[in-house]
């Protein structure tokens, strides 16, 4: 398992060009299921932004473990400490992972009816199991050959199976296949308006993506990819379903799914993670990650069906057990120090809770810089999980943060000549100038961790 705030960026691996947007307030959240409620107080929540216009997968990789995310081009790293709904990052050891019965049914159900009666019978009577193979089958489910034995490409012909079904790994690109797909769910399913409905917002959304495509060599010897690509599913020729996904380093990260409604009853939500869970297996990825864990929300909680699980603490960085005792400790109080409860935890065998099947995501983050909230001054001030402490920064990391500008790249010490800027102290009360370059290029570093600045450019080229 990966030490605390382990980094995984390789040597003389490419730079990831980023731009700082700031430390951000909101007063709504898209979690809550009651955040509508007139005569509910106003929750007041922060995340830290950077615009990313390149980032190298291994740099990401190592952000994700940091609690950070990826909504498009836009990062952001969530204050677990001020809001109504705490974002927690989990993962899978997709290696470990044995499916529950609930979720062997649903992807037994949904090959039975792919395949068809007629064809499972034809099938037994011109292609008969062994002895062994048919014991095999009874007391062992192997994840990988069931979630390929509907797949047309690989099943035994004649006879014919009832339907056609693909799954393939596409680029992350724009089509009006995709998008067509994508209005549907959006609408019948997550209940969206037509107008908050457009191809730029997928676009946005889902399409564009920062990170850089690369290959890497699993632990099988196998090529696989890095990069952000699309799953997509096919039924009889329609595209019925898209996971969006990050292919990292180390694992599978789930960004989005969404289905066809035609679909709806064989559990897409499901038969998605366990594709997901399947494809870290085959390409060496190992781990799983379902994106954010957050306990108020009830659609959130099919995530915890997927053991054996490990989630992050937020201020040690470092992964401990997700148990049934911290599912109760959340049950009690919102933002928790994780390190401390696992300490006096029992660690007990995990249950399986109940609860959606991941068909619906809410969305919290702005799909766009357009939709960010307010700028906050306060981050040095704020407590943050993970925040490294203005008086623990060396400022000579900050000098030699390489920026980019439209005259070439140069230290940032060359180009702000900020010796005499002092941000020692910081506040409005200090008189201290929050938006200075010093101070937003203190707070990114801050945010990153100063091991990981001499891996990025600070991009101007557009500022």
């Amino acid at each position: 398992m990966d030490s605390p705030g382990t980094t995984h960026t390789t040597p003389g691996a490419a730079l990831s060009y980023i731009t700082p947007i700031g430390y951000r307030r909101s007063t709504h959240c898209g979690y809550c299921k009651d955040s509508n409620r007139p005569d509910k107080p106003i929750q007041i929540s922060h995340s830290y932004y950077i615009r990313a216009r390149s980032l190298e997968p291994h740099l990401y990789q190592t952000l994700v473990d940091r609690c950070w995310r990826r909504s498009g081009n836009l990062l952001y790293r969530p204050n677990q400490k001020d809001c109504c709904c705490p974002h927690y990052t989990i993962r899978l050891d997709a290696n470990e992972f044995r499916p529950s019965r609930d979720h062997r049914q649903a992807l037994n159900r949904f090959n039975k009816h792919v395949l068809g009666e007629s064809y499972l019978a034809d099938l037994a009577r011109l292609h008969p199991r062994s002895r062994e193979e048919a014991r095999r089958r009874a007391t062992e489910f192997d994840l990988l050959e069931r979630l390929h034995e509907s797949e047309t490409s690989l099943t035994k012909q004649p006879p014919r199976p009832a339907h056609s079904l693909t799954v393939t790994l596409e680029t992350n690109e724009f089509t009006e296949e995709k998008y067509e797909c994508y209005e549907n769910y959006q609408r019948l399913v997550h209940h969206d308006k037509p107008d908050d409905i457009s191809r730029d917002g997928f676009k946005r959304f889902l399409c564009d993506s920062p990170l850089q495509t690369r290959s890497m060599k699993s632990p099988t010897g196998q090529e696989s990819p890095l990069g952000s690509y699309h799953q997509c599913y096919r039924l009889d020729g329609k595209l019925v379903a898209v996971g969006v996904l990050d292919l990292l380093p180390s694992c599978v990260s789930g960004v989005y799914f969404f289905y066809h409604d035609s679909i709806s009853k064989w559990a897409p939500g499901k038969l998605s993670a366990l594709r997901e869970i399947g494809l870290a297996q085959e390409n060496g990825y190992r781990y799983w990650y379902p994106g954010y864990y957050i306990h108020t929300c009830p659609k959130m909680k099919y995530k915890r069906d997927f053991k054996p699980q490990t989630i992050l603490d937020p201020e040690s960085l470092s992964w401990v057990p997700f148990d049934d005792e911290f599912t109760r400790h959340f049950d009690e109080q919102g933002y928790l120090d994780l390190s401390r409860q696992h300490e006096s935890a029992d660690n007990s065998e995990s249950g399986i809770l109940s609860g959606d099947d991941g068909a619906s995501q809410p969305r919290l983050q702005p799909q766009s810089e357009d939709d960010l909230p307010e700028f906050d001054d306060a981050l040095f001030r704020s407590d943050m999980p993970g925040l490294t402490p203005l008086a623990m920064l060396d400022m000579e990391v900050l000098d030699n943060l390489i920026v980019q500008t439209k005259f070439g790249n140069l230290a940032a010490v060359d180009l702000f000549r900020w010796q005499d800027e002092d941000i020692t102290t910081t506040g409005s009360e200090a008189g201290e100038d929050m938006t200075s370059p010093k101070v937003l290029v203190a707070e990114m570093v801050a945010m990153l961790g100063e091991d990981l600045a001499g891996h990025v450019c600070l991009d101007l080229t557009k500022s």
